[in-house]
């Protein structure tokens, strides 16, 4: 028991030395630090608490030229294009500036047709996204003479060309549109129509 004791206490002794160790070390690194920085005086408080800006948020570069690429190619269902177009043997558009020979150039052939696209069966929105899409890709691949074909309208209700009138709209909508006019026998008669585009446009 005397022996348990002792031991005990002998390990006592050298757990209360080192932490005496410890502490001595700790001060003199806190005298040092001291002794470096030398006098030191404290700041009268003010109240204020200072925080850093927000740094501004990104700007979506990307995001607003596809939305001002999208707003200048949007075409409305609602532009009436009736007044613009010509009346004569067959309904035809030519932009303000263009001669009268190039529509009556453009119904004889003299443009050969370099690409088409068929709108049967589509819906409204889709027709009109697809004849966008299509239009800019002609213009970039550098056709001039294009044709559209929208159908007679023989299997809508009532026999009525829906897509007839708004594909006409949205051609005079187009600013790479010259002109344009409805396609010869041959070529699809009252279900379409020949257009002429801007070259570079």
């Amino acid at each position: 028991m005397r022996k348990h004791l002792a031991e005990q206490e002998r390990l006592a002794k050298e757990q209360a030395a080192a932490r005496a160790l410890a502490q001595k070390r700790l001060d003199a690194e806190q005298n040092l630090f001291q002794r470096a920085a030398g006098a030191v005086q404290r700041l009268a408080p003010h109240g204020r608490v200072h925080h850093l800006p927000e740094p501004p948020a990104p700007i979506p570069a990307q995001r607003q030229l596809d939305d001002a690429r999208v707003m200048q190619e949007s075409i409305s269902d609602e532009f009436d294009a009736s007044t613009l177009l010509e009346v004569d043997e067959a309904m035809s558009f030519r932009r303000p500036g263009i001669g009268i020979d190039v529509a009556r150039k453009l119904r004889r052939g003299h443009w050969s047709i370099q690409g088409e696209i068929d709108l049967h069966g589509l819906r409204t929105d889709d027709a009109r996204e697809a004849m966008a899409g299509f239009l800019r890709e002609s213009v970039r691949s550098g056709l001039r003479c294009v044709r559209v074909v929208h159908g007679k309208g023989l299997g809508s209700p009532g026999k009525t060309p829906v897509l007839k009138g708004k594909v006409h709209g949205w051609l005079v909508q187009k600013n790479e549109v010259l002109a344009f006019v409805q396609a010869r026998g041959d070529e699809g008669g009252a279900g379409a129509v020949v257009v002429l585009l801007k070259p570079g446009a």
